[in-house]
């Protein structure tokens, strides 16, 4: 999984992870499914209806609206998800880690037509293969990408991490807190950064710096970062 970087106007550094190629052509057949199954339900659903034949195609051309409008619709009022995207847990973003708007969505979507229909997706997988950062012909043009949401589960997980010999603690405020609350924050700052939410992490910042009652000189995601390791120290060194 590939990731590239992106900072915020805060000056927040953010690691975004890009969605592998594997997990969208994945992503790609659910939402295939998901049409298809639909379209073959409304299908059923009007021969049932026994619908007059001068009325068939006006209504089946109507009913089928949503399915050509899919990717669109979907991922305009599902904060850049599909049925396929949530499974695969992806999502579509701007390249600044914020959410997409209707017109980045429709650019992506219009595109469709270049990237997947007209050669079978393989312009599409060429340019994501090109770029390294997930991006297709239409996320180019609508300054988009698609980031994973999957966890990475490691050792980097746990509250306790070694601690250099010579390392100086910077903030000895960091005592406030027990383990819990600690872990936690660490969890809202991982999760922040994977996810490109700098809102967060300001507000992180700011809580902290209010319980902690300290000044800090250093960016948001920089003072967070040496908040987790100064408590590490003061746990396991004294």
């Amino acid at each position: 999984m590939e990731e590239f970087q992106i900072e915020t106007a805060q000056n927040v550094t953010i690691n975004q992870n890009v969605a592998g190629l594997g997990d969208r052509i994945l992503g790609y057949i659910i939402d295939s499914v998901a049409v298809f199954v639909y379209l073959i339900g409304i299908n059923l659903l009007l021969i049932k209806m026994d619908v007059d034949m001068r009325d068939l195609w006006a209504l089946y051309l109507l009913v089928s609206l949503p399915a050509f409008l899919y990717y669109v619709l979907l991922e305009t009022f599902w904060n850049g998800k599909t049925l396929g995207k949530y499974v695969m847990k992806t999502r579509v973003v701007k390249l600044d880690g914020s959410n997409a708007s209707f017109a980045n969505y429709f650019v992506r979507w219009i595109l469709r037509i270049v990237d997947i229909s007209l050669t079978s997706g393989g312009v599409a997988v060429l340019s994501i293969l090109i770029k390294g950062n997930g991006q297709r012909v239409g996320d180019i043009a609508a300054g988009t990408t698609v980031i994973s949401e999957k966890r990475k589960v490691s050792i980097e997980d746990t509250l306790l991490k070694e601690i250099e010999e010579d390392y100086m603690p910077s903030y000895s405020q960091v005592t406030v807190f027990k383990d819990s609350e600690m872990q936690t924050i660490k969890n809202l700052y991982e999760s922040a950064r994977r996810n490109g939410q700098h809102n967060i992490i300001l507000q992180l910042h700011n809580r902290l710096v209010e319980v902690m009652e300290v000044t800090p000189k250093e960016t948001p995601v920089e003072f967070i970062g040496i908040v987790i390791k100064d408590y590490n120290y003061f746990t396991q060194k004294i």
